[in-house]
């Protein structure tokens, strides 16, 4: 707390002491007249809005404190928003928490949108993160616009495109651990105002933070690309249509680099023992049309998009993470299986963009498809005694099919009630439609294949209305205030088949609501140097949605049984104190408690009623500096120096609350020197080398952080106009 109440000091002396020298001194106000922060458009509400007039708790990241805050991953964003928690076990899949509303299942709790095409489940999202305009964080239940899996909040995407001005760059990072990190893009205007074309590349390898006695050598290596690719096309100044293609490949030597308990990986951090190493190949493409037409008196929006997603391990992955030939995961069974496809398609109908009207609305229909079938095998192998299995040296085959549709529709209205006073107020609905298909086999090394499970189904029918209302109040150009009601929802599922007989499959479970308070103000000071955002939060959750993971298969089981309460407050501060230097602050506090919890436990029901919600710290805090000075007037050249300090509170991995991490400070370091458009910097991220766990499982596996990395970033771009005009 005490850096808090530095910052609040500092503020009001600030602040006194610039109105002071505003009354004195006339003369400064005209050399600072450009000197203030800029407007944040956002488009939270799908439409383009000034961030400090939007009437919901929105963090906004820039391309600028993207790019200085090296932010390459959706994780790295963990801490940097008001109580927001990221992590993965190792295969660049995070589970995303925000305000204690976390991800328990592949279904989110919190919704990833990129370049507006929903990442519908963590089969099919991409993560990794190049050319980026700006990041929108919304916190809190976005049902209404956003629909199923957005509970606990959006983050919001959206990637450079191309324009009228032609435009490129060049990227190099080395760094230690073998990192090799090369991005590219060029932007195209092949005809002014009619086409343009655009591609952005990215080239990753990186060895493994961890060892494997078993072998010697380096385990989690990772080689990675991406692409993003955009078509625009533009016959007239009403009509857009635009094609986009993205993909991603993950090529992981060692996925899930796991130790078994809290205190192996504390006392040997970084080493595993494991005697399979198998590569996990996961493949990931995107498509989107879009199409929007501008009339005078209203704009229509079509937005068409599908995702592939085909993930496997090439040979059997250590399911034990010990040295024996215990259990080991297999599921490459050929294109057929563990691919998942989402076919979606939404149309909106919204009032002109920069409509003048007392009222403004927003509304549309939504569908989808779903295919998603999983075949997976768990092998007993020679040391599968150990495990308890009285047969060795086989494998145990379960196939879960799962495929769905859905479809919305919403609608939103804001409505000027006076020259202060807005009214908003939306309601969607939504209807689900989910079957699950199993079958089981049993398979003896050398022999035939005998059925455990015959193939059987079960489908289930989900319906969601989700409102919202907000009165935002207006009590200057630089202050708003606003109260929100909002609803979200988890949607329900179907327990998948398991090798465990206590366990029956084909159970539904319904979705999980959630119901949310807040209140919030938005304020400028000091002529626009000084912006302080702050929220006060309440939610409920019922039906909670409760995993129990089963191994050896690592099969999640959904139940409903819980009720979780959260409250807290969020700040956000940013600020230019003296000319060249950037300060921001954020801080979070989030206290997310079961008021009813029941997991089943060898047979018996345990109450852990009173427990904390997991992968939810209970503070965050984030503090960056940044200054940058011109070495002349004449040449454009800069030297810049970053420092941010970000600290987790403490936080539970397993309902009992038995695995857990006690807080962190970290700090990460940037400095470096740019002429014109070209930079090249030195930076270092957990500068102190602190050893912390940030991912667990409720069995007990554990995922040690990133080390402290450090490397060379090199970067230069181009911009310019095009002489191609348009008929």
């Amino acid at each position: 707390m005490r850096i808090t109440y530095f910052i609040f000091f500092f503020w009001c002396s600030l602040f006194l002491h610039s109105r002071s020298q505003d009354r004195t001194n006339l003369r400064d106000i005209d050399e600072r007249a450009g000197y203030q922060l800029p407007e944040v458009i956002v488009t939270a509400d799908k439409t383009e809005t000034d961030m400090q007039k939007t009437p919901l708790s929105l963090s906004v990241l820039n391309a600028n404190e993207i790019h200085h805050g090296r932010i390459w991953d959706v994780k790295d964003i963990s801490a940097v928003i008001p109580n927001l928690y990221a992590a993965h076990p190792g295969d660049l899949r995070s589970v995303i928490s925000i305000r204690g509303i976390t991800t328990s299942s592949y279904e989110p709790a919190v919704s990833l949108y990129i370049d507006g095409v929903n990442q519908f489940s963590l089969d099919t999202y991409i993560s990794q993160l190049n050319d980026i305009e700006r990041i929108e964080i919304l916190r809190g239940p976005q049902g209404t616009l956003y629909g199923r899996n957005a509970s606990g909040g959006v983050i919001n995407i959206i990637t450079k495109q191309p324009d009228n001005h032609i435009r490129g760059f060049a990227g190099i990072d080395y760094g230690n651990f073998g990192l090799q990190r090369y991005t590219a893009g060029i932007g195209i205007p092949v005809i002014t105002d009619k086409l343009f074309i655009g591609a952005t590349g990215m080239v990753q390898r990186k060895d493994g933070f961890f060892r494997n006695k078993f072998t010697g050598s380096s385990y989690d290596d990772v080689d990675m690309n991406q692409g993003n690719y955009f078509l625009k096309y533009q016959p007239n100044k009403r009509l857009t249509f635009s094609i986009n293609v993205k993909h991603q490949l993950q090529l992981n030597s060692g996925a899930f680099p796991l130790v078994s308990d809290m205190q192996e990986a504390f006392e040997n951090p970084y080493t595993l023992d494991q005697n399979r190493l198998s590569k996990m190949r996961d493949n990931t493409f995107n498509v989107s049309l879009t199409g929007i037409y501008k009339h005078d008196h209203y704009t229509l929006t079509s937005q068409t998009s599908y995702q592939d997603n085909y993930r496997f391990y090439e040979d059997p992955i250590d399911g034990d993470f010990s040295s024996h030939d215990i259990i080991a995961v297999i599921n490459n069974y050929g294109k057929k299986w563990n691919r998942s496809k989402v076919f979606m398609q939404e149309i909106r109908f919204s009032s002109p963009l920069h409509s003048v009207s007392r009222l403004r609305w927003n509304m549309g229909i939504y569908g989808f498809k779903q295919e998603n079938p999983v075949k997976q095998g768990t092998y007993y192998g020679d040391d599968a005694e150990m495990y308890g299995s009285p047969v060795t040296n086989f494998t145990d085959i379960t196939i879960n099919n799962l495929t769905g549709y859905g479809f919305a529709g919403f609608g939103q209205i804001d409505y000027q009630l006076s020259s202060s006073l807005n009214l908003i107020a939306g309601l969607r609905y939504d209807h689900e439609y989910k079957k699950q298909q199993i079958e089981g086999a049993f398979l003896p090394d050398g022999g035939e294949a005998v059925i455990t499970r015959t193939d059987t189904s079960t489908s289930e029918v989900y319906r969601n209305l989700s409102p919202k209302i907000t009165l935002s109040y207006r009590l200057s150009k630089d202050h708003n205030f606003y109260g929100m009601y909002s609803k979200g929802f988890r949607a329900g599922g179907i327990s998948q088949l398991s090798s465990d007989p206590s366990t029956p499959p084909l159970v539904p479970y319904d979705s999980e609501y959630s119901n949310n308070l807040e209140i919030g103000s938005k304020n400028m000071f000091v002529e626009n140097r000084l912006r302080l955002n702050a929220t006060l939060f309440y939610t409920q959750i019922k039906n909670g949605q409760i995993p129990v993971l089963m191994m050896p298969e690592a099969l999640t089981l959904i139940r409903n049984a819980a009720k979780l309460e959260s409250k807290g407050l969020e700040l956000e501060l940013s600020a230019l104190p003296v000319r060249g230097f950037e300060f921001t602050y954020t801080f979070g506090y989030t206290h997310a408690a079961y008021k009813e919890l029941i997991i089943a436990d060898d047979g018996e029901n345990k109450d852990l009623s009173g427990n904390k919600q997991i992968f939810t710290p209970k503070t965050t805090s984030f503090l960056s500096l940044q200054y940058s000075r011109s070495i002349t007037a004449h040449t454009n050249s800069t030297l810049f120096a970053r420092l941010e300090h970000r600290r987790i509170g403490k936080r539970y991995f397993n309902l009992a609350n038995t695995i857990y991490q006690d807080a962190d400070n970290l700090l990460n370091a940037r400095i470096g020197f740019q002429y014109k458009r070209t930079e090249i910097a030195l930076w270092v991220s957990n500068l102190m080398d602190k050893i912390y766990i940030d991912y667990a499982y409720d069995f007990g596996a554990v995922h040690l952080a990133e080390p402290r990395m450090y490397g060379l970033t090199l970067k230069t771009s181009f911009l310019g106009n095009s002489s191609k005009k348009g008929s």
